[in-house]
């Protein structure tokens, strides 16, 4: 039996949720894809970009406190969810309309 994705220290049921509308239905599929393949899957399922949500799950998939980041390592982990953001979230839109979007003024695309 699948382990739920909410038994991952730091990660609750709306995780869980947005990992499941992103076809993530197990703790076991997450750490198999990683933090950063997981994130993109997310974020391709219409969950807004956000950086804490993105090193909270680094962090939990390591098995540390979500609040663990702390200066070089956190840097490092802005640039790889940076890369994601840029990668995954509104690839098809301008940069113009995915700034729009990232600011609430236009809808996303399905």
């Amino acid at each position: 039996m699948p382990t739920p994705v909410s038994s991952i220290r730091n990660l609750g049921p709306a995780y869980e949720d947005s990992c499941a509308k992103a076809g993530i239905h197990s703790a076991e599929e997450l750490h198999a894809l990683g933090a950063d393949a997981a994130y993109a899957r997310l974020l391709q399922a219409g969950s807004k970009p956000h950086f804490i949500g993105y090193y909270v799950l680094v962090m939990a998939l390591q098995g540390r406190p979500w609040n663990d980041c702390k200066g070089e390592e956190k840097k490092a982990l802005r640039q790889r969810f940076d890369s994601i953001k840029a990668q995954s979230f509104d690839k098809d839109r301008s940069a113009f309309e995915a700034i729009l979007n990232e600011i609430g003024v236009i809808e996303r695309r399905a």
